[in-house]
């Protein structure tokens, strides 16, 4: 039975066990003379049943999931013939994509040699017997989990403070698994930047100003020096980035005063949703749009004027990314100006103030931490947009601040570097994971200094 059947199995007999336990409960209770005389609610029991039957045949289920690959391989590649035991894993990894595909029937077993055939055969049993082993396990430890849970309905026992002690537990694994999740992304790109770092000068990378990744295979090949000067990346997506700040912030910051502020109820009901479907918009439409429409315009218009324009520039990227992003900071600064007490807008009225100077004295310093933290979203989707940069500004590193010519970003950069099969021994391509590595320090900065502003400016109002 494949885990997607599974797991709705095990819901099924959990809830079957809550109905149980809570029935029990309350049948315990009646000759005591009902359920107030029970340490717990029936509700805790019947709670209690159901987490004793999930919880550990979850866990069993993820474990067996998560290990019953590496395992049936492992077993598959001992079963081959000495003579032919994969010398590598980049070795191993083709001849058990070999064996899967006979497996699966999408190669005939005639066309390869008798031993990936026969390993073909030992693949399909274990992974049938694997499936068996896995639902019978996972339903019987199901099983007894609720008739056990389902035993221990009494009424000297504590059900509530098992339960929440139960769920807390859960709490801190979710918490933890998240923070683990994190921490392992940061050691992983840092270990793979200072593996890039071994074969390319720190500074080179900080301060060269040429970015040409383009290594060589062989040393007497012609380019097997690549320039890895992250300077040009960075100055293209501050560039594009801050282009797009220019357009979204006022427009977004005016939008969101207007609406909260001065627009009717029927005005903002259908305005503000309107705006917001801004986000739902794939990038990849606005970067057809940029491309098709926004960029040739813009290279018409600087040839009209006598200037000189790429077809492909940061202007178009940065204009295109600012109306993408504008629902960010409109939304979010609408949100925290309606947060702003009512009191505190009576109070100035009622002190003889108009409406825009109790909006620019009163409700836009409270709101102020609020709106910076919805600007500080809206850079932070500038700074990690792709697609519209990819289809707009192009893939040329420019040392440029010209907003005409074209550019590259950091992170159109790194999907460029890892597209494809890669050889993880490259400088080229380590030099992705060094990218994102300073990518990470430049946005943890930026948020240091957002959280400096918010709290120079926050101010606490009752």
């Amino acid at each position: 039975m494949q885990t997607a059947n599974l797991l709705p199995l095990v819901l099924v007999l959990a809830v079957v066990a809550y109905g149980l336990a809570f029935m029990r409960s309350r049948a315990v209770a009646a000759p005591l003379g009902g359920i107030r005389n029970l340490k717990a609610l029936p509700f805790y029991y019947a709670a209690r049943a159901a987490l004793w039957s999930a919880i550990p045949a979850l866990v069993v289920l993820a474990a067996w999931a998560g290990f019953e690959g590496k395992v049936i391989q492992g077993i598959v590649i001992a079963s081959l013939p000495q003579d032919v035991w994969p010398e590598s894993a980049g070795q191993a990894s083709l001849i058990l994509s070999q064996i899967s595909n006979v497996a699966a029937g999408k190669l005939n077993p005639d066309f390869v040699p008798e031993h990936i055939a026969g390993a073909a055969g030992l693949l399909e049993t274990l992974r049938e017997q694997s499936r068996t082993f896995k639902a019978i396990l996972v339903l019987l430890i199901a099983v007894l989990g609720a008739a056990f849970a389902w035993s221990r309905v009494a009424p000297h026992i504590n059900a509530r403070e098992s339960v929440e002690r139960t769920l807390r537990r859960i709490f801190f694994v979710c918490a933890a698994v998240a923070v683990l999740t994190t921490v392992g992304i940061v050691f992983s790109v840092i270990f793979e930047t200072v593996r890039f770092f071994g074969r390319v000068p720190i500074t080179e990378f900080l301060f060269g100003t040429s970015w040409s990744p383009q290594t060589a295979l062989r040393a007497d090949q012609v380019g097997s020096d690549g320039a890895f000067g992250m300077i040009p990346l960075f100055t293209g997506t501050l560039l594009i980035s801050a282009i797009a700040l220019l357009v979204a912030v006022p427009v977004g910051l005016l939008s969101a005063i207007y609406l909260s502020e001065y627009a009717t109820k029927r005005v903002r009901a259908t305005v503000k949703p309107l705006m917001e479907m801004l986000a739902g918009v794939p990038t990849v439409v606005y970067g057809f749009f940029a491309a098709l429409t926004v960029a040739p315009f813009i290279r018409d218009l600087a040839e009209m004027i006598g200037l000189e324009a790429s077809s492909q520039s940061a202007l178009a990227a940065g204009l295109v990314m600012g109306v993408m992003i504008i629902p960010f900071v409109s939304s979010l600064s609408d949100d925290v100006i309606n947060a702003v007490p009512q009191t505190l807008r009576d109070g100035s009225l009622a002190l003889g103030a108009t409406q825009s100077e109790t909006m620019k004295n009163v409700i836009f310093p409270a709101a102020l931490p609020g709106i910076i933290g919805g600007i500080l979203l809206a850079a932070s989707r500038a700074i990690g947009e792709t697609m519209i940069v990819v289809m707009a500004a192009g893939l040329a590193a420019n040392l440029t601040a010209n907003p005409l010519d074209s550019v590259t970003t950091v992170t159109v950069q790194i999907a460029t570097l890892l597209v494809g099969d890669q050889e993880f021994d490259s400088a080229k391509t380590l030099s992705a994971f060094a990218l994102g590595m300073m990518l990470f320090v430049v946005t943890l900065l930026l948020n240091v200094i957002a959280l400096k502003i918010v709290r120079k400016y926050r101010e606490q109002y009752d």
